[in-house]
Order: C-alpha cells, then sequence, then structure tokens
C-alpha cells in the first residue's frame, strides 16, 4: 500500500503545506508528505472522487467546503471528512512607500475598478481616472491598480469582501439587480466585472511580481498578503481600510474585514490506512506549528485564538457533516 501522504488543494495554503510536511518527515518516522498545489476547487475535486489510494487524503483550501462540495464527496462514497481550520491570511493594499497616503473603503475600490458604474441613476462605463475622481478627499493621482489573477484565492476575496461590498455600500448593487428582472447573481456578477483599459492588471504570478510593477510605477497600488508587506516595509506603505490599519492582531480579532480563515480537509477513511495521517494533521495544527510564535507565522499565517477547538476536532475526528 501507499506509505506517503497525499495532500493536494489551495495554492494559498500550499506554501504552509510544504514547510509542515518538511518538518514533519524530519521530526517523525513517517515519510514527508507530497504536496501539490491544484487551487482550491481542483483539490475538492480530486480529493471528493472517492475512497482509496489512488484519491488525495488531504485537501487544503483557501476558504471553507461548499455544501455542494460535501454532497461531491458523499455520491463518490466520501462520507466524512475532518476540517481543520489552520488560521487567517489578510490582504492589505499597498503603495510606493513614498508616494501618497491612502485611507480606503470598499466603496473606494469599487468605484476605482469597477468595468460599470451608476451615475446619476444610469449604469455606464466607469469614467473614474484619477483617484480624487472617485473620492474627493484623495489625491490627483492616476487610477493604477495591480491585483490577483483569477486563478489566485486571493481574487475571489478581494472581489466579496472589497468589490461586492463596494457595491453593495453605494447604491450600485440595487440598480444593477433592478437591470437584471431582479436577478441576484447577475447584479453580483455585474458588480465584480472588473475594467478592462489597463487601469487595473491582473497579476498571475506572486507577490514580488506586483511588487515589481509598482517598483516601475510609482503611482501603482498593489493587493499584497500581509506577511508580504510586513517584509517589505523598507519599499512599500501600508493602506488602512474600513480605518483598520492591517496588523495579524486586527486580523485575528476579525476587525480588518479583508482577510479570510484557511482550512486543509481529511479524508476519515485514509486515517489508519495511509501511515502517518492522523499525526500530520494533529502536527500541522499544533501550538508549536501554527500557533504565534510557530514557524507559519513567519509565512505569513495568522494564528487562530480558536485554534484548540480545532485541536480538539481533529483529535476526536469531528465531521463537517453539519455544513
Amino acid at each position: 500500500g501507499r506509505d506517503t501522504i497525499n495532500v493536494v488543494g489551495s495554492s494559498t495554503v500550499y506554501p504552509f503545506s510544504t514547510v509542515v510536511a518538511e518538518r514533519f518527515g524530519k521530526s517523525t518516522e513517517f515519510k514527508t508528505p507530497v504536496v501539490e498545489s491544484t487551487g482550491s476547487g481542483g483539490g475538492l475535486k480530486l480529493f471528493c472522487a472517492g475512497v482509496g489510494e489512488d484519491t488525495p487524503d488531504i485537501t487544503n483550501a483557501s476558504r471553507r467546503i461548499k455544501a455542494s462540495e460535501v454532497q461531491m464527496c458523499a455520491d463518490n462514497g466520501v462520507t466524512d471528512i475532518v476540517e481543520a481550520k489552520i488560521g487567517y491570511d489578510g490582504i492589505v493594499f499597498a503603495s510606493d512607500i513614498n508616494g501618497n497616503t491612502f485611507k480606503f473603503t470598499p466603496e473606494d475600490w469599487y468605484k476605482a475598478l469597477s468595468a460599470e458604474v451608476v451615475v446619476d441613476g444610469e449604469i455606464v462605463a466607469n469614467p473614474n481616472k484619477m483617484w480624487s475622481d472617485v473620492n474627493a478627499s484623495f489625491p490627483e493621482q492616476p487610477i493604477q491598480a495591480y491585483i490577483p489573477g483569477t486563478k489566485h484565492g486571493t481574487r475571489e476575496v478581494f472581489e466579496e469582501k472589497v468589490i461586492l461590498a463596494g457595491c453593495e455600500a453605494t447604491g450600485d448593487f440595487e440598480a444593477f439587480k433592478a437591470a437584471n428582472g431582479d436577478d441576484k447573481k447577475a447584479a453580483e456578477k455585474q458588480c465584480i466585472a472588473i475594467r478592462t483599459d489597463g487601469v487595473s492588471v491582473d497579476i498571475d504570478g506572486d507577490y514580488t511580481e506586483t511588487l515589481a510593477r509598482i517598483d516601475s510605477n510609482k503611482d501603482g497600488i498593489g493587493v499584497f498578503g500581509l506577511a508580504f508587506y510586513e517584509n517589505n516595509t523598507d519599499k512599500l506603505q501600508v493602506a488602512t481600510m474600513s480605518g483598520i490599519v492591517p496588523s495579524t492582531e486586527s486580523i485575528a480579532t476579525g476587525e480588518y474585514p479583508v482577510s479570510r480563515p484557511l482550512f486543509f480537509y481529511v479524508k476519515k477513511a485514509h486515517i489508519g490506512v495511509i501511515p502517518g495521517l492522523k499525526e500530520y494533521a494533529e502536527f500541522f495544527i499544533s501550538d508549536e506549528v501554527a500557533g504565534p510564535d510557530g514557524p507559519l507565522s513567519e509565512y505569513g499565517l495568522v494564528a487562530d485564538p480558536e485554534l484548540s477547538d480545532t485541536q480538539d476536532a481533529v483529535a476526536n475526528e469531528t465531521g463537517t457533516n453539519a455544513h
């Protein structure tokens, strides 16, 4: 039988997972787990394909499993899934350290980047060119944004907690809903459609690419992970969002609005079959690894104040059938 743990899933969780896998291989008698980055949705598809050695033991996710995915799993005989919340990551809005300082709200970003906005009751192509067009208190600086490409899990958080939230706050959401025959899903889609006139650029690589863009265009404002920003405070300044400064503290308490919990899911049927599976899961969420002083914090994981609840759930192999 297979004696190496197979892990798939989220590209956001991938770096944390590889750090844990290497440490686990070194400090236990088990082999180093094999970790692949397939994206959250892709990982859940592979994970839910069935039970057995040719299917993954664990999938990482930068969002909670959906009811439809729990159902997909169940349809293929994957009935017991153990959920582990490993902590949080936060996304921040940072710009050149010598440039203008910004205090943003989701509304500002929606008005800056949405493909269409409502002006005098009419839905029009976004006319805003300067940050001062978006918000009179902002400087006359060209809008130039570098945002995560659509393959990144971070993009979902950006769309939902910033652009969509801003669309709702301005009231444009209601206008879009009315224009779409009261269809809420269609209105959401219209809210989060990003302008394609060059004002916003999708970054498909990692944060170093975003930093390089800002380095060559000092007006640029980029979306980054908190840890990346914290490692580059000599080059970047960070904006507040809705009056909150992003920090480990404000993200862990949920005060900073643009963050999300990160998870992994364990196939209970593989526990006791694939060597070291439960041990790996427990190792990952131990205080020593995922706690505030653990190695994952250096890579940008914001520790979960309720980590002990997750430790209990994994120890007891509690299922996620509640979702």
